[in-house]
């Protein structure tokens, strides 16, 4: 190896005094030709460990990177440092014939020093024929968690790299990770024949990020406008998990005046290379994108990165989080969180082989219970990576923050120790807790564990405490789950210890989302003097026009208005149940009333009211496609097939158009699948009602009526009578 004076070429090539963490040590280890593992979070400067090298040996290096977005940033940061273009070069599909031939003769001639390829290309006959004839100085695997199923981002390409590099010549290889288990760590060693590869581990800990977990609401759009605004101007990321999600969200964005665009991959290459060198350069503040975007950018100064839906792992998580506050400054993390999106991704994993539907469920209840979890964020985190973080209170997370009580339970950490031993250690935490408070699910018969002393020994307290009780004794080490082998739960030498001699051990209760689902913001503000009086006003209009009060506005409207204070025409379309014609009608009034009464208690209206809702959304698109298709007296079953929604799903966007004061004729219909008596019988029930309540119609009806046909009634009536 030729003896570099490393920081002077570091200075030279990339303008830096001084190394970070482990950088010089994995550079030497590189240039003495060993394999080398690096584990490194995001931002700590992993790709310096492969260019710096590269650029200083003869040869070129090979980097397998998975995106093309990847390849050309880095290929571009790197001519930077070069007066030569062909230092750097990319390999991929983006890439025109000519365009690929200039770029081996620049190979061919010595002239590039790293040549990035996708492991897709690294497949095709013609590459590694022309890479057989070139000097390799190394690979470099970036990204290398792709090699392993028990990975966040496995990709089946990546498990075929060992091979392709004996049949194009072997070298070194460095293999490089952000976010990796020691389960991950060892996979992706074992897959590529690193095994005498020297590993450097850099610290997960990311002082500057700040964790949070938000529940997931109907108002979540609302909730991400204003946040984006109280950070006006500043670079930030919105990851959610559907490309269509992405495009609805960055228009709603957009509508409110938040210089935002979408990213991601069924847009075409171009659109995608616009809309990164518009984020890099400044040109836009905010992307909302899947998963794809972010991967290798380099963009220090991301100061929010928000998820949309919960990630699928932890280290999903973790990764797309790190691309905040890449240059020490402020990085703020915030991700919603309900039960339900856990439900629809286990939902998507239908069909996949077992063995992969049972990974990518571990991965999901991991993420989950962190979600839920009131113990420090950075704590939980760190220890998910086999880091152990010291410091009892972070200061930097939502948990450490607005901490939750403790609760003394060492005889329940010994209950849990005991069921645990009493199973031989053999189960999964949901099997634990179900002996725990005496749950006699299919498993726990076929194990004869209702038969156990320890069976229902903590009937006392709800699996969601037994929850928090496991988690926190792992975190505490009396407890270790063994993830290559399906996340059996078993007892450490501590938690032995603690059976027999047992210590304080304090709790904290978690999270509890599902009451969380039900909350909105209307809840939470709601001005009930306001409502009172917002409910004498329609009660006296509604006389006024002999109409049953709810046909003006029904009471969910009301309580928007509550919250919202709208005070003119403009504002009060904005509040759910108000279309223009609703506005117009009997809008005045209301707004009067709510204006006088923000003047009289010099009330702050709340920035709320300036969110605006998308007149192009794909909601409003599905609108007035069940619209177009009623016209058209389409069945409202294959309404439901056309706009691929259930049927009850159906009913619930048709019960919101005619609520927001548009006429539908559903007649029709109604005619097709119930006689006119029948009908009629609903219909005068709603004449004669003073509440449009759904149990309390059918308590009322009997049992001779079903629920679908007096929802359909009930439209019919609502269309009818109040618009």
């Amino acid at each position: 190896m030729i003896d570099f004076n490393l920081s002077e070429k570091l200075k030279k090539y990339f303008g830096f005094d001084t190394f970070k963490g482990d950088q010089e040590a994995i550079i030497r280890n590189v240039l003495a030709g060993r394999d080398t593992f690096v584990l490194m979070p995001t931002g700590g400067g992993k790709s310096l460990c492969y260019q710096l090298p590269a650029l200083l040996m003869e040869g070129t290096a090979i980097v397998i990177s998975p995106l093309i977005a990847l390849m050309k940033n880095q290929v571009d940061a790197i001519r930077m440092v070069s007066e030569e273009d062909g230092i750097a070069h990319f390999i991929n599909s983006s890439l025109t014939k000519g365009e690929i031939d200039r770029a081996k003769e620049d190979i061919r001639v010595g002239r590039t020093k790293l040549l990035y390829v996708a492991p897709e290309s690294l497949t095709k006959e013609e590459n590694i024929e022309f890479l057989r004839t070139v000097k390799i100085s190394f690979y470099a695997v970036d990204e290398a968690h792709c090699i392993s199923e028990w990975g966040h981002d496995f990709r089946p390409e990546y498990r075929k790299i060992r091979p392709i590099v004996q049949n194009i010549g072997v070298a070194p290889i460095i293999a490089l990770t952000a976010t990796a288990t020691d389960k991950v760590r060892g996979d992706i060693m074992k897959n590529l024949g690193m095994v005498n590869a020297r590993e450097f581990k850099s610290s997960f800990n990311r002082p500057n990020l700040y964790y949070g977990i938000r529940a997931k609401t109907k108002e979540v759009d609302k909730d991400i406008v204003r946040f984006i605004r109280q950070h006006s101007g500043k670079s930030g990321i919105i990851y959610c998990l559907s490309r269509k999600k992405v495009e609805e969200l960055a228009e709603f964005l957009q509508v409110n005046k938040i210089n935002a665009k979408p990213y991601h991959a069924g847009m075409d290459a171009q659109q995608r290379n616009e809309t990164q060198d518009d984020f890099i350069m400044e040109r836009i503040d905010v992307i909302v994108a899947t998963i794809a975007f972010g991967m290798g950018i380099d963009k220090p100064d991301v100061r929010f990165v928000i998820h949309y839906d919960i990630p699928k792992s932890l280290e999903g998580y973790y990764q797309e989080t790190g691309r905040a506050g890449r240059d020490g400054g402020e990085g703020i993390c915030i991700t919603f969180y309900t039960r339900k999106d856990l439900q629809k991704l286990e939902k998507f994993m239908e069909g996949k082989p077992l063995s992969e539907q049972d990974i990518g469920k571990q991965l999901l209840q991991e993420t989950a219970a962190y979600a839920e979890s009131s113990v420090c964020r950075r704590k939980s985190l760190l220890h998910y990576f086999g880091e152990e973080y010291k410091e009892k209170n972070c200061g930097n997370c939502d948990n450490c923050l607005h901490p939750h009580p403790a609760v003394e339970a060492s005889n329940e950490l010994v209950k849990v120790l005991r069921v645990v031993r009493d199973v031989k250690e053999n189960f999964k935490i949901n099997h634990i807790i179900d002996v725990l408070v005496g749950r006699s699910t299919e498993e726990v018969l076929a194990h004869k564990h209702n038969n156990l002393v320890s069976f229902g020994i903590g009937c006392d307290f709800p699996p969601r405490f037994w929850n928090a009780v496991i988690r926190q004794g792992m975190l505490a080490g009396y407890l270790r789950k063994e993830v290559e082998n399906y996340g059996l739960i078993k007892l450490t030498n501590r938690g032995i210890t603690f059976m027999r001699s047992p210590q304080p051990f304090e709790v904290i209760e978690d999270h509890d989302f599902a009451e969380a689902d039900y909350e909105t913001a209307t809840t939470a503000a709601l001005d009930e003097t306001l409502l009172a009086m917002l409910k004498d006003l329609r009660r006296s209009i509604a006389r006024k026009i002999d109409k049953a009060p709810y046909l003006i506005f029904q009471d969910s409207t009301l309580e928007d208005m509550a919250t919202m204070y709208p005070i003119n025409l403009e504002e009060l379309v904005n509040i759910q149940g108000v279309s223009e014609g609703k506005a117009k009608r009997f809008g005045k009034e209301f707004c009067e009333l709510i204006a006088r009464h923000c003047e009289e208690n010099e009330i702050d209206r709340p920035e709320n009211l300036r969110v605006r809702s998308s007149a192009k959304d794909n909601k409003s698109k599905l609108k007035v496609m069940i619209i177009q298709k009623v016209d058209l007296k389409v069945s409202l079953e294959d309404i439901a097939d056309a706009c691929n929604l259930e049927f009850e799903e159906l009913l619930d966007e048709i019960e919101t158009i005619v609520y927001s004061g548009l006429k539908l004729n559903i007649d029709y219909y109604i005619k097709e699948i119930m006689d006119e008596d029948h009908m009629l019988d609903i219909y005068e029930y709603f004449e004669e009602a003073e509440t449009d309540d759904l149990d309390e119609a059918l308590d009322e009806l009997g049992p001779d009526y079903t629920e679908e046909e007096v929802r359909l009634v009930r439209i019919k009536f609502y269309s009818e009578m109040a618009n």
